[in-house]
């Protein structure tokens, strides 16, 4: 019997998918539409970096967006094969996906920590 990584796959698809449903509004809310509109006042760039100095915020923030990425990869590498009918591809188009997620939150490690 032979095992493949798709349950994970799916795993991080179904927890990128929950997280971007729950968290990204919130954060597009206020970062985009209430802080520019000037509803909410733009937090200070000392407070901003006093919220991100905590490490389980940073790993909570990383989470986010791995997660995130992880989602987009699943639903852009399964998207494209069944729309533009490339499923023979599917090895290539996967490691270019998932290995994009990869590359990404490597660079968002790098950037919180």
């Amino acid at each position: 019997m032979r095992r493949t990584l798709e349950p994970y796959l799916w795993l991080l698809f179904s927890g990128g998918g929950v997280v971007a449903a729950l968290v990204l509004p919130v954060l597009v809310l206020l970062f985009g539409v209430l802080m520019p509109l000037g509803v909410v006042d733009w937090p200070a760039p000392e407070r901003l970096g006093a919220l991100l100095d905590p490490v389980p915020v940073r790993l909570a923030l990383l989470g986010v967006v791995v997660l995130c990425l992880f989602h987009a990869a699943h639903r852009i590498r399964f998207t494209s094969e069944e729309l533009l009918g490339i499923a023979r591809f599917d090895l290539v188009i996967a490691v270019i996906c998932y290995g994009g997620a990869v590359a990404g939150a490597i660079v968002a490690g790098l950037v919180l920590f």
